[in-house]
Parts: C-alpha cells; structure tokens; sequence
C-alpha cells in the first residue's frame, strides 16, 4: 500500500508540473491614442443657463474610459515658454472678487465655465482671447501623470508641440 501511494504521489508530481514560458516579447500598444488640442484667442459665449461657457464637440467620440485634462494659458516666461494652468482652478482677485475655470466632458463634447463672484463682464481680460489646451489622456495612463504639469503630461503621452492639433471656431 506504501508503493502505490508514493508511486501515485510521484506520477502526480511529474503530471501536475507546469510549464514555464519566458515571454521576452515586447508589446507595442497601437490602440492607446492620445490626443492634445489648442483652442487659441477665443472668446466666452454667454447664455441664460450656463452663463460664460466655451463648448466644442469632440470628433470622434472618445473612449469611456478615457478622461480629459484642459489647461488655461495663465501667462508666459518669454516668447518660448507657456505658463499652463489645469482647470478647475479658482484665481483670487482684488477686492474679494473671485472667477472660477471649471469645465465637464462627455464621451461627445466639452465645455469650458467662467463664473465668478461679480459681474465678470468688469473684467475682459479673463473672459477674452483666452487659450486653453485640451488633453484627451488613455484611462490607463490617467493614474500616473502628474496632472497639474503640462509638460509631463505631453511628455509621458509622448506627444509633441508640433502634433498638438488647433481647433478654429
């Protein structure tokens, strides 16, 4: 009885070994687009239900997974070097005064808000020729960017200023 149950524990050994596979195949991702958009020198809308608003349909449709970044132009260092502010953002004014950027995506469009706490028609300079850059991020890459960081976000999605696509209204 001794032989037969080491014989079986060494026949079930031998049968339930597994194999081990090196795979050393690198995998190139071709399906994980990303894509940046510049919307240049453009005026806030104004409407009744939205107030001061900025709206632009995306084509085509992004993924469900994917999640959009936008970056106000906040000013420049010089000529060559852009200062990007992620939205939503809150810029504190004189006086008390305060004007948000905030904005909301769907898998079809976006839309860029201006609201603040006073009338915001008494300061022009926030609502016109404005410039945002619009950053479509893959899901899987969204968790790992520092967001707040133009530059690394382009750099990690491997996108260069030249491939940044402008949006004309």
């Amino acid at each position: 009885m001794k032989k037969i149950i080491t014989l079986l524990s060494f026949v079930g050994m031998l049968s339930l070994q597994g194999c081990t596979v090196n795979d050393t195949t690198d995998y190139v991702d071709y399906d994980t687009i990303s894509e940046v958009f510049e919307i240049k020198n453009i005026d806030f809308g104004y409407n009744t239900v939205d107030g001061f608003n900025i709206y632009q349909k995306l084509t085509p449709k992004i993924l469900a997974s994917d999640v959009v970044l936008i970056y106000r132009l906040s000013g420049t260092i010089d000529s060559n070097t852009p200062i990007w502010q992620l939205i939503p953002r809150t810029l504190y004014l004189t006086n008390g005064r305060e004007i948000d950027y905030d904005f909301d995506f769907s898998r079809e469009d976006f839309k860029i808000f201006a609201k603040g706490n006073y009338d915001l028609e008494t300061t022009p300079g926030y609502l016109d020729n404005q410039t945002f850059r619009i950053v479509i991020v893959p899901g899987n890459f969204a968790k790992t960017i520092d967001k707040n960081n133009f530059d690394a976000v382009i750099t990690a999605l491997n996108v260069n200023e030249n491939q940044i696509q402008k949006i004309n209204f």
